[in-house]
């Protein structure tokens, strides 16, 4: 049984350039909107921020279902960083990884849980995940906006 639904998406206006995150978490029939941005930055960081800034919102450990459009976050933390770990931060080609820092703070804040990660198709009528892009892109837009 899953304790915290969490809906995650990242949004980049160019890339790099402006970009949001968003995070809608869902328990015991209430919801949190959580959401933020970085004036010049990439898509795949926010993807990153999104799930990071869920999980780190979550107190306590318990069972999350993280569901999201990013299939580089999703593989990300179930394949590749356990890899770069024991290849101390090393691409397979000797390459520093690239966004080492949130790859870490995402290890991190997954181990403070049992997550449970599920793909979901972007752009497709998922509620959740509409809500949540939406979010992303009005934060990046803001950024542009005033910048």
């Amino acid at each position: 049984m899953t304790d915290v639904q969490a809906f995650t998406d990242g949004a980049c206006l160019g890339n790099p350039g402006p970009g949001g995150w968003a995070a809608l978490l869902k328990a015991k029939g209430t919801e949190r909107l959580l959401a933020g941005g970085e004036a010049h930055t990439t898509n795949n960081r926010m993807e990153l921020l999104a799930a990071i800034s869920a999980l780190e919102a979550i107190t306590r450990s318990c069972r999350v279902e993280l569901t999201t459009d990013s299939r580089y976050v999703i593989q990300g933390i179930e394949e590749w960083v356990p890899r770069w770990i024991a290849n101390g931060w090393r691409t397979a080609d000797k390459k520093p990884v690239k966004n080492q820092d949130l790859w870490e703070r995402l290890a991190a804040a997954v181990a403070r849980h049992t997550v449970s990660w599920k793909w979901v198709r972007g752009h497709t009528g998922h509620v959740e995940n509409e809500r949540v892009d939406q979010a992303a892109r009005e934060q990046a837009e803001q950024l542009r906006d005033h910048a």
